[in-house]
């Protein structure tokens, strides 16, 4: 058998002795994700905000903590990987956008035509009752 199979002298752009992360960037990930989650569960729970911005408000708290989990998490950076970390990031964020946007437009749209005509009453039965 030949020796070249099992190493063919290609570093494929992995840096085996890079750190991942110390504990203070893992520490700053962490609080930040609990503040970004106990914010708009409190929005949510306490009723704050009018129901129709409690919705874009937690849209843009979830979009803001997947930024943080690709930081602090998945170690994006411009640094690391000759830069094709930083167009996975954009690339993360214009799917994002997307999804956002998408979810928002399908909402709006399935709450606007979702069964015209219909009233409570009807729904429950109590049209019929005298």
């Amino acid at each position: 058998m030949s020796d070249h199979s099992t190493h063919h002298g290609h570093d494929h752009g992995h840096d085996a002795g890079a750190p991942h992360g110390s504990l203070k960037d893992y520490t700053i990930g962490f609080v930040l994700s609990v503040i970004l989650t106990a914010i708009p569960f409190w929005l949510v729970m306490a009723k704050v905000l009018p129901s129709n911005w409690t919705g874009y408000i937690l849209l843009a708290f979830a979009g803001v903590q997947v930024v943080v989990h690709m930081i602090y998490f998945l170690h994006m950076s411009t640094k690391a990987e000759h830069g094709w970390s930083m167009m996975t990031m954009i690339f993360t964020l214009i799917v994002l956008v997307i999804m956002m946007a998408g979810s928002i437009w399908v909402m709006y749209h399935m709450n606007a035509n979702m069964m015209p005509g219909m009233d409570t009453d009807a729904v429950h039965g109590t049209h019929d009752m005298p």
